[in-house]
């Protein structure tokens, strides 16, 4: 039995409420109580959501300096680097992540995936630009997928980095203590992102109380450095030496990674405390920590390459390393929980095969756990250490994923800008436009580091996407078979009653489609020679909404003769929970108890074809994926002492 999921790409149910217009810059409102929860919000979103653009000063600014070390006279390198931060920080970051495109959130979920399915279902839609949207939307989750695996690495290489400075002969402990707090990272991931965040919220609150210290500190040494605001001093760059300028785009870019997530993350806390939090508190202590680290290297280019600890003094210099550690884990959970949230919509949307969701808060329904991806993330993190072993050589292939990611974004919020919004075309195209060329421009500049370790996150990405598209023909062929060799359901109808033994007791068959006789239904039927006095064919539908509201939830059809036909609708941000919705057919006069009712799912054996549709190749991925999905019976919640499974096989 496959669930009826929608695909990116192809038509998707229309929803009754389309965004109409943008909501505001800030959410208003304005209680005792609304002010507690929102810096609770506000401590648990420092903890989970801003680890890794928050970690960004361990080396960005270094990478932008030694990118352009050479080519450019030391104070013309400061100056320009730290330029192209700050309005990277500003107008990437600031303008159009946290300004504008939260804004376009799918009822309150954000992430790749999810504003491809705003977009996608944008009033007057051409049938290219839908697909254009699906194919983009796979491609950003896989390039998403890749950055998630570069981020804890690098990060927590960085941080361990730092003990080097001072005390080189720990240089061989590195590599082994970066992998010891990997693993126990990764490993306590099933305690859930609230307990984390709420442990981690208070720390990275003091690392950005350090970050903004030591770099006012420092800054104050030599305040001129704040006339690196002015963006003539980048150009300045780019008049000095064109394509040495050029290419430290390539690590400007390392400033601004953490912003995706920073999207992805906005269902588990909200669009207000992620934008008060970054405009109030973590954007401040950057610009502070970054202005700092710019004054020290006027003062001493010999620091470039510890740019980060040249502004920490003597005695602050062990501890910094342990709270960067600490900030390093962090970063590290912020893609982690954005990973998890992105495979949840992926697998809901049928971009993914069926995977174990636990759902690690009672309260809130984005807080989760995801068994199978947190253990593929753990082993390719550990790999991808072994193989670079130093932070600096991962920088070479950092930041490719991330303006892929953001190229595709600009693109998807333009179209709900000027399909939704209803914002001005000459605003769209000005506005998404700008920001759609200087993604474009980060991305060319990122392609220079493929030779250098750039293939990496583009290697991930292209398994992924592979492994995605798959999986999408697969069920696409699959479901088409199904439909071919099924029964329809009205001829089945029409003779029930001539020959077949009805017993007492409810039946509730998983179906893919209400049209047809479920294939469980025929083997039950041929093999036992009954039927239940009440069927019940029962169709998953996941929408293209995170949530479906309660009023939606189910519609009952009375098909006569004791058949019943039931579509639950369900978000794809939501655990389809059948038996809970099926409760809730009463108010349509289907009355049943869950508790009694046998449900009926068929186990499906795929067969390769002599000539299938998909090739020999993507034949056997395909089958090799649907072998390893979760079992129906455990993904729909369906009672275990209440399932039985009917053996069917199928060619594909």
């Amino acid at each position: 039995m496959i669930p009826n999921q929608p695909e990116l790409g192809e038509a998707l149910p229309s929803v009754s409420d389309p965004l109409a217009a943008a909501p505001p810059l800030v959410d208003g409102g304005h209680s005792h109580a609304g002010d507690r929860k929102l810096l609770g919000l506000m401590l648990g979103a420092m903890g989970v959501v801003f680890g890794d653009i928050g970690t960004s000063p361990l080396y960005a600014l270094k990478a932008t300096v030694l990118a352009t070390e050479g080519g450019l006279p030391n104070h013309v390198a400061v100056m320009g680097s730290l330029s192209m931060i700050f309005w990277a920080l500003i107008l990437v970051v600031t303008v159009k992540y946290v300004l504008i495109i939260m804004r376009a959130d799918n009822n309150g979920e954000g992430g790749t995936l999810a504003l491809a399915a705003l977009a996608h279902r944008s009033p007057g839609m051409t049938r290219r630009i839908k697909a254009t949207i699906g194919i983009g939307a796979t491609v950003g989750l896989a390039l998403f997928f890749g950055d998630g695996m570069l981020t804890p690495a690098v990060t927590v290489l960085s941080a361990v980095e730092g003990v080097t400075v001072e005390a080189p002969h720990f240089a061989p402990l590195v590599v082994p203590l970066s992998l010891a707090i990997l693993v126990l990272l990764f490993v306590i991931q099933d305690r859930g992102t609230h307990k984390i965040g709420r442990l981690f919220g208070p720390v990275m609150l003091l690392w950005f109380f350090a970050l903004a210290y030591f770099g006012a500190v420092s800054l104050l040494g030599n305040p001129g450095i704040l006339m690196a605001v002015n963006p003539w001093y980048a150009l300045q760059m780019f008049l000095h030496a064109p394509w040495v300028a050029f290419v430290s785009l390539g690590a400007v870019v390392l400033a601004v990674t953490g912003c995706e997530a920073l999207y992805a993350d906005m269902g588990h806390f909200g669009r207000r405390p992620i934008q008060y939090a970054w405009l109030f508190l973590a954007l401040p202590a950057l610009m502070l920590n970054y202005f700092g680290q710019g004054a020290a290297l006027l003062r001493h280019p010999e620091d470039a390459h510890i740019a980060f600890f040249s502004v920490i003094p003597h005695w602050a210099h062990m501890p910094m390393v342990i709270l960067a550690t600490l900030a390093a884990i962090i970063a590290s959970q912020a893609v982690i929980t954005g990973v998890f949230s992105m495979t949840q919509q992926a697998v809901q949307l049928g971009q993914l095969p069926r995977m174990e969701i636990r759902h690690t808060s009672a309260t809130d329904y984005g807080q989760i756990f995801v068994p199978r991806m947190n253990a593929l993330l753990g082993i390719g993190v550990v790999l991808i250490v072994l193989i670079f072993k130093s932070s600096d050589a991962l920088t070479a292939a950092y930041g490719i994923a991330v303006t892929g990611v953001m190229v595709i974004d600009t693109f998807n919020a333009g179209i709900v800008a000027k399909k939704q919004w209803k914002w001005l075309p000459w605003l769209v195209i000005l506005l998404f436009g700008g920001m759609g060329i200087s993604d474009v421009i980060f991305f060319i500049s990122n392609s220079l580091k493929i030779p250098e370790g750039g293939w990496l996150p583009l290697f991930i990405a292209f398994c992924v996407f592979v492994a995605m598209d798959t999986w999408r023909r697969g069920r696409r062929v699959h479901l088409e078979k199904v439909r071919q060799e099924s029964l329809p359901l009205s001829l089945f109808l029409d003779r029930a009653d001539k020959s077949t033994t009805r017993v007492a007791g409810l039946a509730v068959f998983l179906s893919s489609r209400t049209d047809i006789v479920p294939g469980a239904l025929l083997h039950n039927l041929k093999h036992n020679k009954v039927l239940h006095e009440r069927v019940v064919i029962a169709n998953v539908v996941v929408e293209d909404t995170p949530l479906v509201a309660p009023a939606k939830r189910i519609e009952v059809e009375k098909l006569g003769k004791g058949f019943y036909a039931v579509k639950i609708h369900h978000g794809f941000f939501e655990t389809p929970d059948v038996p809970q919705a099926l409760e809730d057919a009463r108010r349509f006069g289907l009355a049943l108890d869950v508790d009694t009712a046998t449900f009926f799912i068929g186990r499906e054996t795929l067969v390769p074809a002599e000539r299938s549709e998909l090739g020999r190749w993507r034949n056997r991925l395909y089958r090799t994926m649907a072998g390893a999905a979760l079992s129906p019976a455990r993904f729909y919640h369906l009672p275990p002492n209440r399932v039985v499974e009917l053996g069917t096989q199928i060619t594909i």
